[in-house]
């Protein structure tokens, strides 16, 4: 499974998370969309990593600016770790 996360500036409502949810979520092989208002973060699930151009294409189809994709440290599947990198 690959989880990544994008910054999308623009949305400002329960309108626009359900409209980023539902084109982000047509991508062929995005299993599972999560978006955060306050933090603008769209986390997208897929099998495979799927190509952020297709990310990309899909939330401008619902008016909203991706403004890139987040690095965050990898989670080990099972692992309590919260990814604030103090882990040991």
């Amino acid at each position: 499974m690959t989880v990544a996360t994008y910054q999308v500036e623009g949305m400002t409502c329960g309108h626009c998370v359900s409209a980023v949810t539902q084109e982000v979520g047509k991508v062929a092989g995005v299993s599972g969309v999560e978006v955060d208002l306050a933090s603008g973060a769209v986390t997208v699930t897929s099998a495979a990593p799927v190509d952020a151009a297709l990310i990309d294409a899909a939330v401008v189809e619902a008016g909203y600016e991706l403004r890139g994709k987040v690095d965050l440290l990898p989670q080990v599947s099972g692992s309590s770790c919260c990814g604030s990198g103090g882990c040991h």
